[in-house]
Formats: C-alpha cells, structure tokens, sequence
C-alpha cells in the first residue's frame, strides 16, 4: 500500500471543534483507541475556529476540505458534520480521490445520497453506521445464521426515542424539519432498522405508517413552539429473504426515554435484544432459549471484541468501525460498510416514505432492479 503501509493511517477531520461536540466527543477518542491511525489534520467552517481546533488538538487547521484533502498526511477524510452540508463537503474529497467517511445520515434524501455515490469513481469510502461493527451486533448476526433459533419465522422490534416531540435546542432545530435529512426516520430508526437488517437479513418489502402526533414542539424554555414536520411515529413491516415478517414501532418523544428491543423467533429458539438507550450507542442485553425453555442472559463469546475497556461507551462501536476501516484501507478488504450501503440504506427509508405517502405496499426487490 506504498507510504500508508509504512505508518500510522492519517485522518484528517471536518468538523472537530475546540468547543466539542460529537467530532471531538467520540471520533477523536474512538480514533486514539485504535492503532495505526492517527489524527492529522482537521478542517472547519471559518480560518479563526481552524485556527483554534488545530491549536487545540496540535495538528493543521484547515478552513477547506479541498485545502484538507491536498495535505499529503491526510488518507481519509472524515465528514463529522450536520448532514445538510454533507454533500458540499464530501464531493470535494471524492474529487481529490482521497478516501472518506461520512457520518449517517449521509445525505438529505435519496437522490443526493445517489449524486454522491456516482462520484466515488474508485475512491475507497466508508459510512458512519457504526452499530453493525459492534461486537454484540456482529454475534447475533452470526448466532442467527448459525441456526440457533431455527428457521426465522418473524422479528419484532420496539424502539423510542425522546427527541423529536420533547424540548428542542436551536441547535438541534433543524432535526424537526424533514426536508433537512436528519429525522427520527433517518437518525434514530435509520441506526436501529441498519443493525436489525444486518442481525435478520434486509427486508424485501414494507407496508409503512407515519405520523406527526406533535406538529409543534417547545423551543427549549423559551415559552415558544416551533413546527416539527418530521414523523414522531413510525410503524413498518414487511417481509425477509426467507420469507419471514419484520415489524417495527418507532416512537419518538417518549416521557420514558430512548429505548430498542428485538425478539427474533424461530423453528427452535428465541432472541430478546435490549437496549436501555440506542443500540449503536451504549450497552446491549442479550436473552435466549431453545424449545420451550425459559429464556436467559447469553455472553458475549471471546474473539468478538477488541476493545473491552470501551464497552458501555458510545464509542465503542465507533471504535470497531475504524479498526474495521483500517484493516479496509491496509488490505484492500471491504468488510466497513460503504457509501454503497448507505444509498441501499436510503433507498429503505425513501420506500418507507413512500409507503406511508401513497398508501401501498412497496418493493425494495423492485426498487434494486430499477421498478417503481
């Protein structure tokens, strides 16, 4: 792999802020945690906040991607920033064929998430969906096609998030309006239903309700209440390669909180998956039972996770998908999932919308092979 073979794998980040944020949060300790990368260099909104991080952080501060991707330390580009600047952003890096990695969502709609998968031209490229790197998502998968349930006969998922219908920061507002990319269907359940797929299999069609229970929601203390026209309830179904049924409830500003539960039933066993927060996020509990016997807690076998000491954290997962991206970049495997996946995962959520707008059952079968 020619010089990147010979040292540690520099990333350069858009986004990483002296003032915090998820940049600084948790890509910045997810990246120290893994060996043979490193960061490099970083790029913000304006020279003075450049200026700033790199004084911070002790690497060039770059007020550019283009300016980002041109130094010759930086061999992936990460876009760490809110996704309705995704596009002006990632394109540049693309251009200069420097690898990237977005955060999910990747882009506002389908139609831009396909613009910016029409650009990779080569370039290597990797998407934010960290939760199927996690050690516990990763078992499951293995455990379900393993055959420990037997043949799948359906899964059922209910999950909630208190966003969207609670209290909202201005600088959280935009997450209300649905045309800006970054909703409850796109973030919260866009996470859940990635990691669901990958344990079960991808869904092959989906009959979808949505609502916006909450039109207006409170802008902080202010007194004040502001539209919200992201959907706050989300309800899908649909079928699985094998021909069993997937059924999800995701509810959004629930007074109990964020949480996710999977049950997975076959032929010869169950699955309960629980959360108490996102399942990508923090910790994972895992029951099962074969026949008719009662359920109990399975542990995580050995050889799953390589960051034990991170376990809990939220950038745990995170952490994995970057020694996931290394191990791409160094030896030309394609195990981190790309922007590829991230358009397949978009063009779910834009069928999902649609279901629920027209009222009919919609084929993501159909949909791969270029139908309505």
């Amino acid at each position: 792999m020619g010089e990147r073979g010979r040292r540690p794998i520099g990333v350069g980040i858009v986004g990483l802020s002296a003032s915090g944020g998820w940049a600084a949060g948790a890509h910045l300790p997810a990246l120290s945690a893994v060996d043979g990368m490193e960061l490099t260099a970083l790029a913000t909104s304006s020279r003075t906040s450049a200026d700033a991080a790199g004084a911070a952080f002790g690497v060039p501060g770059y007020a550019s991607v283009k300016q980002l991707a041109e130094d010759d330390n930086v061999d992936l580009v990460v876009v760490a920033v809110k996704v309705p600047r995704h596009r002006e952003l990632i394109l540049p890096a693309l251009e200069a064929g420097v690898p990237v990695l977005s955060e999910w969502p990747f882009a506002v709609d389908l139609a831009e998430a396909e613009e910016m998968q029409r650009a990779v031209r080569g370039t290597r490229t990797f998407i934010g969906l960290q939760g199927r790197s996690s050690p516990t998502a990763r078992w499951l998968a293995d455990l379900v096609a393993s055959g420990y349930v037997g043949q799948l006969l359906s899964a059922t998922v209910l999950a909630s998030s208190v966003e969207w219908g609670t209290p909202v920061s201005e600088r959280m507002r935009y997450t209300l309006d649905r045309a800006l990319g970054a909703t409850m269907l796109t973030i919260a359940f866009g996470h859940a239903i990635d990691l669901v797929s990958m344990i079960v299999g991808e869904l092959q069609d989906v009959v979808a309700s949505t609502a916006v229970r909450r039109p207006l929601v409170p802008l902080g203390r202010t007194g004040r209440m502001v539209p919200m026209t992201a959907e706050d309830q989300i309800a899908v179904s649909g079928t699985l390669p094998d021909g069993a049924v997937l059924s999800v409830h995701h509810r959004g500003g629930t007074l109990s909180g964020p949480g996710f539960s999977l049950l997975v039933d076959g032929t010869e066993g169950t699955l309960e998956v629980a959360a108490a927060g996102y399942p990508h996020l923090g910790p994972v509990t895992v029951r099962g039972s074969h026949g008719r016997a009662r359920p109990s807690e399975l542990t995580l076998p050995d050889g799953y996770d390589d960051y034990p000491h991170l376990a809990g954290t939220p950038i745990h997962s995170l952490a994995h998908a970057y020694a996931a991206i290394r191990d791409d970049l160094t030896h030309g495997t394609a195990t981190a999932p790309d922007f590829a996946h991230a358009v397949e995962r978009h063009r779910l959520l834009d069928a999902i919308g649609r279901s629920a707008t027209e009222g009919r059952r919609i084929s993501l079968a159909g949909l791969r092979q270029g139908n309505p």
